[in-house]
């Protein structure tokens, strides 16, 4: 909780004082909604059909801005039921994929841009999952914190290229270490915060001319982490050896996005369908390429992924 005190306390003191030295601040707003049939995110598949609405306010100056909001993800799949798993008073193991809100807030200064977001999913967790990661994990709390530093080179140079650091600071984000098998034939070790990190650097071509862009990104994790699969621990049946299938290094999104768009009215909204493509290299084989099994439970070691959606925004 510390970390997060201090994080959001930061994040007021850079508000309060860029926002008194700009000069003709307006507000604004951002409101929209994405219908999307996979939900994708930084290499991962995390769920299938999905509604995500967003709305943030906040204001614009002529180098600066900011925004505080908060995103939803929906999907038609959440609070899956599973058979055969027993459901506890607090935590219900049939759900695999439940309904998320971020709460965000960003501030950007000349193109550079400085973020957090708390992550929270209804699974029964408590909103803000502070503390010591055994703690976190002892207590099966799945919210996380992020904070992030990005530079959008569009700013100064005129070239739609930027790039992205983020980094989990709080929650549910950790792994085993002095991982063994104990005599009761479970996996036990210490847990240990990854603070899992990932490095994206994207690119965008716009046609202006035919309402049509296409992006590509390549996002990687510089170390163990939720995005190296650092959860892959298993024990082989056959040998009875404990397996770590998790890497220190991953690029884990190699994707492109093409969007064709329209506007509506006097700038009244613009709508827009669109198409994605990603490939996963962390852990790649010819079984994860493709998962020939139906279900969530299944697909979310899926490493070649595709969504196509639709957009609206006012």
């Amino acid at each position: 909780m510390k970390k997060f005190r201090l994080v959001a306390a930061s994040m007021l003191a850079l508000v309060c004082t860029f926002g008194a030295k700009a000069q003709n601040l307006e507000f604004a707003y951002d409101a929209g909604a994405e219908i999307v049939s996979t939900y994708l995110w930084r290499g991962q598949y995390n769920g299938g059909l999905s509604f995500q609405p967003d709305l943030a306010v906040g204001w614009d100056s002529e180098h600066t801005s900011f925004r505080v909001g908060t995103w939803w993800s929906v999907g038609a799949s959440d609070w899956k039921f599973r058979k055969n798993w027993l459901a506890t008073d607090d935590y219900n193991p049939n759900t695999y994929f439940v309904p998320e809100l971020d709460i965000y807030a960003n501030l950007n200064l000349w193109g550079v841009t400085l973020g957090f977001t708390h992550y929270y999913y209804f699974g029964g967790s408590n909103f803000f999952s502070a503390g010591d990661i055994a703690k976190v994990k002892d207590l099966g709390n799945t919210s996380q914190t992020e904070v992030s530093l990005g530079y959008d080179f569009s700013t100064l140079l005129d070239l739609p290229l930027y790039v992205t650091w983020y980094t989990m600071v709080s929650g549910d984000d950790g792994y085993l270490t002095n991982a063994a098998i104990s005599g009761e034939g479970d996996i036990e070790g210490t847990y240990k915060r990854a603070f899992s990190s990932y490095l994206e650097v994207g690119y965008t071509h716009t046609w202006d001319n035919l309402g049509l862009s296409l992006g590509g990104a390549v996002g990687l994790s510089p170390w163990k982490s939720m995005y190296t699969d650092m959860d892959w621990l298993s024990i082989d049946e056959e040998t009875g050896e404990l397996l770590d299938e998790s890497k220190s290094f991953a690029v884990n999104n190699i994707s492109l996005r093409l969007e064709k768009e329209w506007s509506l009215g006097d700038d009244l909204c613009s709508i827009s369908i669109f198409g994605v493509g990603m490939l996963n290299t962390c852990n790649l084989n010819k079984e994860t390429v493709f998962v020939n099994a139906a279900g969530d439970d299944k697909l979310y070691v899926q490493k070649l992924n595709g969504a196509i959606g639709m957009s609206v925004w006012f």
